[in-house]
């Protein structure tokens, strides 16, 4: 018998991305495994290069790890490495979590699942006009997710023609969605009627906090604007939209609702989404 001293060894989970200080996910998890009593502690860990990530992700299997989230920019490269994958990730071409399944690394993606339940809590995706800036490992999934819902049509706003493209014709054989792709030059002017406009790229964030280049004069107070971004909750994308009066959605209320289900299938307990909202604010004021 075990000393009663003695704590069962901590079932770890974490994520791996680069960079990831300012992201509160760690913070997060950890309050939630404490709320459910678990035993159970969440690692970021900076994976600076690519060349560094097989071993990262076969460490995680060696280190017992319970699971592991993937996020920027590795969503992609990390296939990969692992053992099999979803239909998720089959059509999406990313992975944005981990789970282990007798032994085997399992890769899955709800991102774009997150992104459609924090927006249809403001406002319906269905027959809607959207448009989406980026069209990396995050946008891909947003992109097929939103046309899932029921978009009536999607435009992807890319600086790389090759990339944005590539997405404009996955999403449009996937789902049968109308999508096109627009390029990215200097300030964007989003074409006439859109009704949803998402930012999928890094711009925004801290520390650097940059702004989206884009003409606020083709933005309708009517339209919802939304930011993958959680750190800061407010981007300064979400400020001006607010002062444009338009709705908003932010990156922690994806956070909030991607991460209830990675948890879910890490634990096998299905969560109270009051207890991820207060964990993350209590993160975020951290």
């Amino acid at each position: 018998m075990p000393h009663p001293s003695i704590q069962p060894q901590k079932q770890m989970t974490g994520m791996f991305g680069h960079p990831v200080a300012e992201n509160p996910i760690d913070r997060m998890f950890d309050a939630v495994y404490q709320h459910y009593g678990l035993n159970w502690q969440f690692w970021k860990c900076d994976i600076a290069s690519v060349d560094d990530l097989p071993a990262a992700i076969h460490g995680a299997k060696a280190l017992g790890f319970a699971g592991f989230c993937i996020t920027v920019p590795y969503k992609i490269a990390a296939i990969a490495s692992l053992d099999a994958v979803d239909e998720d990730v089959r059509v999406i071409g990313a992975a944005n979590y981990v789970t282990f399944e007798g032994g085997r690394r399992i890769g899955h993606n709800n991102d774009g699942k997150g992104v459609v339940k924090a927006i249809e809590k403001v406002t319906p995706i269905a027959g809607k006009r959207v448009a989406m800036l980026g069209a990396g490992g995050a946008g891909r999934a947003m992109a097929v997710e939103i046309a899932r819902a029921g978009a009536g049509q999607l435009t992807v706003i890319t600086r790389r023609e090759a990339q944005g493209r590539e997405v404009a014709e996955l999403v449009h054989r996937a789902t049968g969605v109308p999508t096109e792709w627009l390029a990215w030059e200097g300030a964007i002017t989003l074409p006439a009627g859109t009704e949803i406009l998402l930012n999928a790229t890094h711009l925004g964030s801290a520390p650097e906090l940059e702004p989206v280049p884009l003409d606020w004069t083709s933005i309708s107070s009517a339209m919802t604007v939304v930011d993958v971004i959680t750190n800061p909750r407010i981007t300064p994308f979400l400020k001006t939209a607010q002062e444009n009066g338009c709705a908003v959605v932010d990156g922690v209320e994806m956070l909030v609702q991607l991460a209830m289900q990675i948890f879910e299938d890490w634990t096998g307990i299905h969560p109270d989404e009051a207890v991820f909202q207060a964990a993350v604010t209590a993160a975020l004021a951290e």
